[in-house]
């Protein structure tokens, strides 16, 4: 139900549980070497020969094919209803922290996953965690809290509606973090939060994006996002977008400058989005995205995994906009010019 990638490898939590997995992608050709050496008799899974297609031969897969090993498993909550809910490498995947319905934070040396830290975090189950700058590490919870935390001192406490007294603190929990970029300032961090209503109505309030600083961690903007109650959130990695799924299987991309919407496909899943994350701006993400501006990948519930492309916004440079207001001022003082004579 959840998972941390750290270049080859993934933590994946499995009811109270975290799997350490390593993955390793096989391409076709070493796949071909492979089979031949098995059909030779060296060691190795025998493979059966399929039939032959008339005046085809035998017919070969071109696809890749990956290969995971199991390093470790630890139990990471303890409560009745045992359940781990969110766990996270920190940026040199030294440390592993996770969190659950117990409420516990839990950190992890990783790759020994010896427990180096453990204290309670919130009454009541953790939803999400972020890992910041010098392993500060804020997590929110089903209790109505969103914290900041050094080791297991408490730094500060988030308040996302203080700004905006027409809201009660507990009309809204926490639901979802994340840290991003902030494009064009190397320096520069934003922390991102969602709101999602504690109580369903009949009328569904709207849920909220709010953008804090990621240092002082006071909050810069607050938008609403849709009556769609969001499950989960994502951050491109230039910090540019901002990528939702909600429980009804909906789809959505905002621009983090101004948290507006730009993309939006409603019931892409038809039932709960788990996870949603941006293809990376590497060299060959680049070459997926085809032109278009960002690429977003949604699984859901439905076993089903959909690319969402954003389309390239078409924008005049600035020269050509400066060029055009010459000329509008210009024909401006000729037709002035023509329709009063002797007005210059």
């Amino acid at each position: 139900m959840t998972m941390a990638l750290a270049d080859d490898i993934i933590a994946a939590g499995q009811d109270a549980s975290c799997h350490i997995l390593r993955f390793r992608l096989q391409p076709p050709e070493t796949r071909a070497a492979s089979d031949g050496r098995n059909g030779s008799g060296e060691k190795g899974p025998r493979r059966r020969k399929g039939p032959s297609l008339a005046g085809q031969g035998e017919t070969q897969s071109q696809s890749g094919e990956v290969t995971v090993e199991s390093l470790h498993s630890v139990r990471t909550d303890f409560s009745p209803d045992a359940l781990q809910k969110a766990v996270r490498f920190n940026a040199d995947a030294s440390l592993l922290v996770t969190g659950g319905a117990d409420g516990f934070l839990r950190l992890w040396e990783f790759p020994s996953m010896k427990k180096t830290l453990e204290f309670k975090a919130h009454d009541g189950e953790i939803e999400d965690i972020a890992l910041g700058p010098d392993n500060k590490v804020v997590t929110a919870g089903r209790d109505f809290q969103c914290c900041v935390w050094q080791q297991d001192q408490l730094v500060t406490g988030l308040r996302w509606n203080e700004n905006l007294p027409g809201i009660p603190d507990k009309a809204y929990r926490y639901q979802a973090c994340r840290f991003g970029a902030v494009e064009d300032d190397a320096g520069a961090l934003r922390l991102y939060t969602v709101q999602v209503p504690h109580k369903r109505e009949r009328r569904p309030p709207p849920c909220y994006l709010t953008k804090w600083d990621g240092k002082s961690f006071l909050p810069l903007l607050t938008r609403p996002c849709g009556s769609e109650v969001i499950s989960c959130l994502s951050v491109s990695d230039s910090g540019t977008f901002l990528g939702l799924g909600t429980v009804t299987g909906s789809v959505a991309i905002h621009i983090a400058f101004s948290l507006q919407r730009l993309y939006y496909v409603k019931e892409a899943h038809g039932i709960v989005v788990t996870d949603v994350a941006f293809v990376p701006e590497s060299r060959g993400g680049r070459e997926l995205l085809a032109g278009n501006e960002a690429a977003l990948l949604s699984v859901a519930v439905d076993s089903r995994c959909k690319l969402h492309l954003l389309p390239s916004r078409r924008s005049l440079p600035v020269w050509l906009l400066l060029l055009l207001c010459a000329g509008l001022i210009v024909a401006t003082i000729l037709l002035l010019q023509l329709a009063f004579p002797g007005f210059l």
